[in-house]
């Protein structure tokens, strides 16, 4: 099991502590629900430290990335991001990630922390143009500080403007007294703020100031389980739950960002299917009753006959009720559509909804 730079500090605030993706991750502090609340209303602070970051650089590193990427990397001028792909071989999805442009030539790959082996060999294989790889994931840090209050509790901490970084921007700056991190808005959560790259030897002076900052502003340490209540709440994809080796990113409403500008892995393949009905399609969808949905549960109809399974569900801290997406065939995915979600003996009735659930 793998610890973060953080881990000593987590455990002293008392957090909760599980294995989570090959790392000791905290899951909790003060409760789901209050954490949670944190982020919508005020400022929370997540330590995400277990996400993998891969360097890519030289004069081929773009041709690399159209190559395994599934949106238009060209699209990027330096201080943008792009949330993307890796598609497989067989029009199922590797990994989600988000791609940042640091220099003309550098750009970073961040992945998911489960993931950081496969997606390192599978773009490697792929790399026979010569770019230069660099994997930076067990000596970097990464907090994510969100929530409505974040520019405000963290502008004393750096140069930069932080409210004129535009959602998937970024800077490299000073920030908290460590000069050249990557200050970027690609958040997860739906309610603003910003994360912070540095290098595990300066993340506890960062985390620190960051707490000292935002005092007066309610901060308060989050763990990964409202993480995954909010971005729920967005209708952002979990990779391993909504998207995997086996889901299309057409099947998982992700068509925007699969762009035929440009030949990428199966991208053949997957402009084909684009033209085809699909035989299925993730939906989102609130309960009608009590009930907290759960990953797994199947989808049923109103006879009682099996359309589908739920990839992820939870009891919305926000709405007071019932939330999740999962995959039915296409009759099933109309907005207003009646399903039903097996809960043990019941089944639940549910209305499939459009995203994001919460609205700001």
């Amino acid at each position: 099991m793998k610890n973060t730079a953080l881990t000593d500090t987590h455990i002293a605030l008392g957090a909760k502590m599980v294995p989570f993706a090959g790392y000791n991750m905290p899951v909790q502090y003060e409760g789901v629900n209050i954490e949670h609340e944190t982020v919508r209303n005020a400022v929370g602070v997540f330590d995400v430290s277990h996400m993998g970051e891969f360097l890519i650089e030289g004069p081929h590193a773009l041709e690399l990335i159209q190559k395994v990427t599934s949106n238009d990397a060209s699209k990027l001028t330096v201080g943008k991001a792009q949330y993307s792909c890796l598609p497989n071989d067989t029009g199922g999805i590797i990994d989600d990630l988000i791609v940042y442009r640091v220099k003309d030539e550098t750009y970073l790959l961040v992945v998911n922390a489960s993931n950081i082996e496969k997606d390192w060999n599978w773009i490697s294989s792929k790399n026979d143009v010569g770019a230069v790889m660099r994997d930076l994931s067990d000596d970097y840090s990464l907090l994510a500080i969100q929530g409505p209050k974040a520019v405000d509790a963290m502008q004393s901490l750096s140069s930069h403007d932080l409210s004129a970084i535009n959602f998937y921007n970024f800077v490299v700056g000073d920030f908290a007294g460590i000069e050249h991190v990557i200050i970027s808005a690609t958040g997860y959560t739906g309610s603003g703020g910003f994360e912070i790259y540095c290098k595990n030897s300066e993340v506890k002076q960062i985390w620190d100031k960051v707490f000292e900052a935002g005092a007066d502003y309610g901060i308060k340490p989050i763990g990964l389980a409202a993480r995954d209540t909010l971005r729920l709440e967005m209708g952002y994809c979990l990779y391993g739950n909504d998207i995997d080796d086996t889901t299309s990113p057409f099947e998982a409403g992700l068509g925007w960002i699969t762009k035929f500008t440009k030949e990428f892995t199966n991208s053949d393949n997957l402009s084909e299917e684009k033209k085809r009905v699909l035989k299925r399609k993730l939906i989102a969808f609130e309960l009608d009753e009590k009930g907290i949905p759960r990953s797994g549960y199947d989808i049923v109809d109103n006879n009682g006959q099996l359309i589908g399974k739920v990839t992820s569900g939870t009891m919305s801290p926000s709405l007071k009720k019932g939330i999740g997406l999962g995959y039915v065939a296409p009759i099933f995915s109309e907005f207003g559509s009646k399903i039903n979600i097996q809960i043990r003996k019941n089944a639940v009735p549910a209305t499939v909804v459009k995203l994001p659930f919460y609205k700001k």
